[in-house]
């Protein structure tokens, strides 16, 4: 352990998440699936404003992007996207301008700024929409223009998904939150067996280093929100694996990650990203009302209706602990709330 805190304080970081995070029991959740028993590490509280483990991330990305001389910063993804909120977010506390790119999933419910689109706005960005275009297509708007940008005299910095050279960066965030989670784990006593977390690349990634360079013997269930492959790239489980040696490589880590230690299902993403799912929308609805902690329908409340499944399958047992890791993203439903139906909730006086 102490090698590894010395590996994450040689790389430079910018203190911009609300650390450590809670590391919650949900007692009413777990009596509710009849166990295993559930804790939540409250990575939606990690600020940013409302949370979300891309908030990790970005202190170590920023210095980065600083130290080559940025003065704005340039990324794109869903119209939705909890990176490009933490992202305007980050950068506004540093000084840095933001221009997303920002691609439409659903055209006729979206075009009305709300979620987590109203807050990129109101922080600043400045915001490019486009709509009936794949993720390559839009990586290749991202660049051109940060060209545009760097016409203007401008020093842009490109930030992933587009820019794939910071993976290890983004990766090493979630092996200092597995140090984070061990020191937790000490002191209140908990011995899990398995960590759910909804990921598809770097957060499982650094998760699975940061676990094996600690010793930890539980195991980690990644529940890819993107389907068997991240946006028509490598299978999730490729992409885990590399960015966990990327981030190795950027802390100088001697560890050794193999395909064996990654555990990836994408049986739960249904039609597809940002498409909700009917046990996703329910899992919401019990995690809400049980344990008053919302989840998203894109990512945490598809994995949480996978360890539900799991649960129900019998490949979790009554006796078994659980961490979920709560990866945030909930101020997505907003833009989701014609999926929920509260007839016979409502009284009208």
């Amino acid at each position: 352990m102490i090698n590894l805190q010395i590996a994450l304080e040689r790389l430079p970081r910018l203190s911009l998440a609300q650390l450590p995070t809670p590391l919650q029991l949900a007692p009413r959740l777990s009596e509710a699936l009849g166990g295993p028993t559930i804790y939540f590490k409250r990575d939606d509280l990690t600020g940013m404003p409302l949370g979300g483990n891309k908030t990790r991330m970005f202190e170590y990305v920023l210095p980065r992007a600083l130290a080559a001389g940025a003065d704005c910063v340039v990324a794109g993804a869903a119209i939705q996207s909890n990176y490009c909120r933490q992202l305007t977010a980050a950068c506004a506390q540093v000084g840095l301008e933001v221009h997303l790119v920002l691609r439409s999933v659903r055209p006729d419910v979206e075009q009305t700024p709300q979620g987590n689109f109203l807050l990129d706005l109101l922080m600043g960005a400045h915001v490019y929409l486009v709509e009936n275009m794949g993720w390559p297509e839009q990586i290749e708007k991202i660049y051109q223009l940060a060209d545009e940008l760097r016409a203007q005299g401008r020093q842009p910095y490109v930030a992933r998904a587009a820019n794939q050279a910071d993976i290890g960066l983004d990766a090493a965030a979630y092996t200092r939150c597995a140090l984070e989670l061990h020191q937790q784990l000490a002191e209140q006593n908990i011995k899990p067996d398995y960590l759910y977390v909804a990921a598809a690349d770097t957060t499982q990634g650094g998760l699975l280093l940061g676990a094996k360079a600690l010793g930890e013997t539980y195991k980690i269930v990644g529940l890819n929100p993107l389907g068997r492959s991240a946006f028509g790239g490598p299978p999730a489980a490729e992409l885990i694996l590399h960015s966990a040696q990327k981030a190795a490589e950027e802390l100088g880590l001697s560890v050794e990650i193999s395909p064996a230690d990654v555990i990836s299902y994408d049986d739960y993403v249904g039609e597809g990203y940002a498409a909700p799912t009917p046990a996703g929308l329910e899992a919401i609805r019990l995690v809400a009302s049980t344990e008053g902690i919302l989840l998203d329908p894109v990512y945490t409340g598809k994995a949480m209706a996978g360890l539900i499944n799991h649960i129900k399958q019998g490949l979790l047992k009554p006796e078994d602990t659980v961490i979920f890791l709560h990866t945030g993203g909930y101020l997505a439903l907003f833009a989701y709330q014609h999926y929920f139906d509260f007839r016979g909730r409502i009284t009208h006086l």
